[in-house]
Parts: C-alpha cells; structure tokens; sequence
C-alpha cells in the first residue's frame, strides 16, 4: 500500500445500492480504521431493484427479502455510518467536503471526506408528454409500494416502453390477473437484441395473451388510458411508463468532473474521475466499450466497480477491464440474452461483419424435453473477433451466452469456439456443444463459404439469383420463401448440369443442409451462396419487419 493511500481515513460514498455498498463493505475489509459514511437519498440501501417487478407480480413474496442490508446492520457489523432520507446537494472539491441535507428533518451540514466515490444511480426517464407525471414508474421500493396499491383492483394496464422493466412489469401484471397492452416506440422489444431476435418476445406475449403495440408512440396519458400517436386510445385503469433512464449527473457537473461523450462521468481504469480524490461507479460513470465508451447500466458492473474504486483508494492494483454489455431478461418462460455489440449498432458504425444465426437444441434431441434457441454470432472478418452475439430461448440460454462473453473476455475468436472443451451428457447439451457448432460454421464461412442474410434475399432474387430449397416436400409445403423452388437435398446432385451458368442461393430449415448443398453445387463450379440460418431465420426476421403484423394482437 502506497504512503499516499495510508492517510485515507475518511471516505464519504453518495448513493446507497449497488456500486455505492460494494465500495462501502470493500473498503471496510481492507481498512478497519477508515471512517466511511454512506449518504441515500432513499428509504432504504442495499435492496433488490432488480427483483422490484417480481414482488409486484407475487413471484417474490416477502418484501424485505428485496432489502439485503439495513443501516443498523451495516453499522454493528461494518462500522459504517449510514445515513438515509439524505440528500448530497453539492461538492466542494478545493475544500473535499460534502453538503448534505436530511431530508426528514431539513438538517444540512458538510462532511468531510480524503476519498468521495459517487454512485448516484439514475432517475426514471418521463418523456415530455401531456400527463406523464400521472404515470407510475419503478425504480425504488416506494414506487413498486405506490405501484402495487395502485394495482390492487385493476383490471387493465398499460406498460409503456418494451426495455427490461417493461417486459418484467408487463408479465408480472399479466401474473396479478390484470389485462396488459405493452407499448413500444422501436419497431422491436428489447433493444439489446435485432430485430429478428427479439420477434420470438412478441409472439411469445401474444401467446400468453398480451396486447403488443412496437412501432407505436404514446402522445398523451389520460386520467382513463393513453392517447396513441396514430389517433386511437387505449383505456386502462393503470399506467406505468419504463423508457429508460438518465444518469444522476447533476453533482458531478456541478462539482467541475469531466463529463465523457457518452453522457456519463469520464472515469480512467481505477474508476478515478479527473479530480484526483472523487471515483464514479455504477449508472453515472461511462464505460470502456470495445471501440469507445458508453453508459452500461447493469448491477454487475457496478458492484464490480464498485469493489474496485475501493482497491484504489486504498492504493491496492485495480484496473477496469471492457464490458460487454452481457444481459439477459425472462419473459414468460423465454430467456433473451445478449453480450458485445449488436448488428444494427455495428452497421452505425459502418463496421464490417460477419453474422451467422444457428438454431441448434439446448440438449441432444433424443433426450426427453429439447427446445430449440436461436442463436447469433457476429465476428470481426478481418480480425476472427467476437464483436457481439445473442441468444434466444426457453432453456439452455444463459449457459450459452455466459460462455461466448468469458470468451470475448479472454481474447478467444470466433473460430476458437470449436475447440472449448464444454460439459457434456444428453441432458444438458450435445456433443458438438451449440458454441463450438458456432465455431464451426465461422470457420467454413472464414474459408470461403459464401452467405447471405435473410434481409438480403429480395434484392438478390432482383439480381437474378435463382433460390433453391433443399428441404423436404413435407417441410416446403408448409411454408417456404416466395421464389424459392424445391429441389431436396438428396435429389440436389442429379440437378446439378441444369444449373451450371446460374447463381444460386439455397436454403433449408436452418442452414445446415444448406452448407451441404453449397458444397455441392461450389464444387461443381456453381455460384451459389447459402442462406445463413435458413428458412427459419428469415421467417423470423420478415414477420419482425412486418409492421401491420406487428401493431397489435388482435
């Protein structure tokens, strides 16, 4: 430990949850003579937001399983002075102290601090609409008491905003017997995932009986529903809005930090912000990215960081490594999870991609109880990196995308993926586990194996390309691609001299087959591309495009 960091003896932390209690209890068992106080503007530090939408749904019962620690608790066994109900309303850092106003009883004072770590968090967003202030939210354990009275009785409900709270919420009133309507202004659920990936959310929802609007902004919320932009209402007995949220950077600012592109507080590797005695962590600090920096608003990452602020401010080695982003949501039994960047992020950036969807099994199939996934990967052509990828499915999801992300973690490529040596027995996966299948379909299409994606098939048939579906007769007449003409796998071989001269591209279910046929006809000296995840992901990617399907349920 530096001589510098051994004077450290007052730490003052702004914000209670997540980041803020990992900087807390860290720096206590690493320095038992520290005094470290904790301001929270809020009723209560340490708790669950997370598990907020499910006590609100009855999956989560008891509601003070949500609040991990109490002051009195944090106090007896960390010697930590927490103060809640409190308010941080300035910084003063020529004089490192803190203004503070107990918000109960109107009480200010400063407190002095050797090290300031801010972990403000983040307000709910309330878009500028007529009413929004009428609209529940849910972001602290008051709105999800004020949320939860509001519900008893209620017989319809609008969720406004398709992101993780909207989704969770939009279920568990859904659990609580309420008739819901999730409305989104993107023309897709969850913008972690593309589009195509996320249509399985929507049908799943209309599966379950929800009304889904995408596409679809709300203009007015009214004292009996909302006003939609297209002209029509939607009445509803309760309303809540969950669009997203904005960093707390009021202090921050007002305090002089530097502030980073992204909107957040620039921090370096040690999470130290440009004045040398404050840290930043959790929702309000921005986050080293792949190729830049963005905010990152997840519970991971804060606690993480958190700890580590912690380490440096008491001189320990800590450096921040990239984040990826790796999240998942559950929404009526359908895990979506996602790491690193997206395609439609990646093509912002004018990024060159490489993308492959499978659509392999959680498990072998012959064991009782398989469920297909779908799966994206996309790759650096030029480097073999992993640059993001996605999974979507009833089992097996987090295994898989927990996986990819330790391998992004690592420096593992694409193609390195075929070699993970992953736990195998017929009941949790096969033997040419999902992610090496992963990697060995990069490696087919890094050795020359031409695709194409499933947006692209129009403009290639306009292009003249002729498309052949080598699946069975059975499968092509229960829906096929308009265009296509059916020529079977196994019959593919006595076509081939009426296709030389062509440009072909083929396609089966899932694009398995198609890699089979593709060899084919290329080494019979055919131009032909295959169509990357098949029939499968293009039905899913051209019903996700589909807006008028997509508008409503009904």
């Amino acid at each position: 430990m530096s001589p510098q960091r051994e004077t450290v003896q007052k730490v003052v932390i702004i914000g209670g949850v997540a980041g803020g209690m990992s900087a807390a209890t860290r720096l206590r068992r690493i320095n038992e003579s520290a005094e470290i106080t904790v301001i929270e503007r809020g009723s209560a530090v340490s708790f669950a937001n997370c598990g907020l939408p499910y006590h609100v749904g009855k999956v989560i019962e008891d509601r003070s399983s949500l609040v991990l620690q109490h002051p009195a608790g944090l106090k007896s066994r960390f010697n930590i002075d927490v103060h809640i109900h409190t308010e941080a309303t300035a910084i003063h850092p020529s004089e490192k102290t803190v203004s503070v106003t107990n918000l109960t009883t109107g009480e200010s004072r400063d407190i002095a601090y050797d090290a300031l770590v801010l972990s403000p968090g983040s307000t709910p967003f309330r878009p500028p609409i007529p009413g929004v202030d009428t609209a529940h939210v849910l972001w602290s354990l008051e709105d999800m008491d004020r949320l939860i009275e509001a519900a008893e009785g209620a017989k319809t409900a609008v969720v406004v905003g398709g992101g993780f709270i909207g989704v969770e919420l939009a279920e568990n009133l859904h659990h609580r017997g309420i008739s819901v309507t999730l409305v989104e202004a993107l023309p897709q659920l969850m913008a972690t995932l593309d589009v195509e990936m996320a249509w399985p959310l929507v049908e799943r929802a209309r599966h379950q009986g929800l009304d889904v609007r995408v596409s679809t902004q709300v203009s007015a919320i009214t004292g009996s529903g909302v006003s939609l932009s297209d002209g029509s209402d939607i009445s509803a007995d309760l309303v809540v809005v969950a669009v997203g949220a904005r960093p707390n950077t009021e202090l921050a600012i007002q305090a002089g930090l530097d502030m980073g592109d992204s909107g957040g507080v620039a921090v370096d590797e040690q999470q130290r912000t440009s004045d040398p005695h404050i840290w930043a962590v959790g929702d309000v600090a921005q986050k080293a990215r792949a190729d830049g920096h963005s905010l990152v608003p997840l519970a991971g990452l804060a606690n993480r960081h958190g700890r580590l602020a912690a380490d440096s401010i008491m001189g320990r080695p800590a450096q921040a490594v990239r984040a990826h982003g790796t999240s998942i949501v559950g929404f009526f039994g359908l895990a979506a999870a996602s790491t690193g960047y997206t395609e439609r992020v990646l093509a912002q950036k004018n990024r060159a991609m490489r993308i492959i969807h499978t659509h392999p099994f959680n498990h072998a199939g012959y064991y009782p109880g398989a469920s297909q996934m779908a799966m994206k990967l996309i790759v650096d052509p030029a480097t073999d990196a992993i640059l993001g990828a996605q999974v979507v499915g009833d089992d097996g999801v987090d295994k898989r995308i927990d996986v990819i992300a330790t391998a992004m973690a690592a420096g593992i490529t694409a193609s390195g993926l075929m070699d993970l040596e992953l736990s195998y027995a017929p009941q949790f996966a096969s033997a040419k586990d999902p992610i090496n299948m992963l990697g060995y379909v990069n490696e087919n299409r890094a050795l020359g194996e031409v695709s194409i994606q499933w947006h692209e098939v129009e403009s290639y048939l306009e292009q003249g390309w002729q498309l052949l579906d080598v699946r069975t007769m059975g499968e092509y007449s229960q829906g096929a691609i308009p265009g296509s003409q059916l020529i079977t796998l196994d019959e593919l071989r006595g076509h081939v001299e009426g296709l030389r001269g062509s440009k072909v591209i083929v396609t089966c279910r899932v694009g398995q087959r198609g890699h089979t046929a593709a060899s084919i006809l290329a080494q019979a000296g055919i131009e032909v591309a295959n169509l990357d995840g098949g029939y499968l992901t293009w039905q899913l990617g051209t019903a996700a495009s589909a807006q008028p399907a997509l508008s409503s349920t009904h």
